[in-house]
């Protein structure tokens, strides 16, 4: 059974000047994407889709090169829209972070509000998936993967489901043809999947 692999762009370079969807991988980011393609189940991979943001693409085109596929992006598989607040410093982040995963229904401090933000990344995953085939690989961003992985699990909306550690570079898999979870998140470079 082929299997959809949803990965996090890892660590940024934050910049409080650039708006957040413009940010690049940081030197750690790109060096743990470079140490990603060591995995064996790496070369499985036929599609590649990514997220318009500036971190996902960074990311999707370092595994793209590595494997010599394009990378379809598609726009809703972006982070849910923080835009009302742009950069927040941590603690108010994640305070604001708990708030959005804790009530699903509204919008806090004018972000997207979670339940519209699952149901766009469940869309954007089935247009990713669309017309191919085999194992794909989906670059995108933490929050719409904890609400993907939610709604993949037939669990509520909660902030349990994020990602674990900081910096990103997280990922889990689910089956292509059945949509059921493979495994949960694993640190990417660290991640086995079936070996």
């Amino acid at each position: 059974m082929s299997r959809v692999v949803f990965i996090t762009h890892p660590e940024v370079a934050l910049d409080p000047a650039v708006p957040v969807p413009d940010w690049t991988l940081s030197e750690k980011g790109f060096a743990r994407m470079r140490r990603l393609l060591e995995r064996p189940w790496i070369s499985g991979i036929r599609h590649i889709a990514s997220s318009a943001e500036r971190k996902a693409r960074d990311a999707a085109g370092i595994l793209a090169g590595h494997l010599g596929l394009p990378v379809r992006v598609i726009e809703d598989l972006g982070e849910n829209d923080r835009s009302a607040t742009g950069y927040l410093p941590k603690a108010e982040f994640e305070a604001t972070a708990d708030a959005f995963f804790a009530c699903p229904e509204r919008s806090i401090r004018g972000w997207e509000r979670a339940v519209d933000a699952q149901a766009r990344i469940v869309r954007a995953v089935e247009a990713a998936l669309a017309g191919t085939e085999g194992d794909t690989a989906i670059l995108a961003h933490g929050g719409v993967g904890a609400l993907l992985l939610c709604h993949l699990g037939g669990q509520p909306i909660s902030r349990a489901a994020d990602q674990p550690g900081e910096g990103g570079g997280n990922l889990f898999a689910f089956g292509r043809e059945d949509r059921r979870l493979i495994s949960g998140w694993q640190r990417m470079e660290e991640a086995r999947l079936g070996e």
